[in-house]
């Protein structure tokens, strides 16, 4: 129990810290919607959970070890982000360019955000690794070790779909006290493509 409260602690301290995976919550909340930032959220839960099940598997030491596919991975990421950015730093923040942003059928609209959770997670291969380091600190080998990585990687991913959810929140009350106010959204867009393409490049360089 001791252990549970520790890794659990861990997770808490590591979701509060600002990542890619919160700003696209953040910044989805902002400029569409809680709604569609539920949709990312449940999308890098997704991602959340293939990590822990490759780190079950063992690929994370392959991906570890393999410096080739390591670097395809990290650049795919890298790419990835700065697309993001890109789009954030040209998203016009009127309500006929929002509606615009916001085309489309609601089951479309929600795909694609939930196609950005899991590909802006699914491509971090550092979240692989971090999977592959942490859980096994956890982890018995007295005991069942399915049953052990199934329970922590339930936590880890409720942890975090539970953060996503209060992010996404509080990204749609922000929205709603700047909705009317151009400058304020076209300045929060500007704020979030910097901070992306920031990330994006750090990833890149790395």
């Amino acid at each position: 129990m001791a252990d549970l409260f520790l890794f659990s602690t861990a997770l808490v301290a590591i979701y509060l810290t600002p990542g890619p995976d919160m700003l696209l919550i953040l910044s989805t909340s902002l400029n569409n919607g809680a709604r569609q930032a539920v949709a990312v959220s449940i999308g890098l839960s997704l991602a959340r959970t293939l990590h822990v099940l490759l780190a079950a598997l063992g690929l994370a030491a392959l991906l570890q070890n393999t410096p080739v596919l390591y670097h395809v991975v990290r650049l795919a990421g890298a790419a990835y982000l700065l697309y993001l950015a890109w789009r954030f730093l040209t998203l016009d923040a009127t309500a006929s360019q929002r509606s615009e942003t916001l085309s489309g059928t609601p089951s479309n609209q929600y795909l694609r955000s939930f196609s950005q959770g899991v590909l802006t997670n699914l491509l971090n291969p550092k979240s692989l690794i971090f999977c592959s380091v942490l859980l096994p600190q956890f982890i018995n080998p007295e005991q069942d070790v399915a049953f052990q990585f199934t329970l922590l990687g339930l936590i880890l991913v409720c942890i975090g779909l539970g953060f996503d959810l209060v992010y996404s929140v509080m990204g749609g009350r922000f929205s709603a006290f700047t909705a009317s106010r151009r400058g304020m959204q076209k300045a929060q867009n500007r704020i979030v493509a910097g901070l992306l393409a920031a990330i994006g490049l750090k990833v890149a360089l790395a």
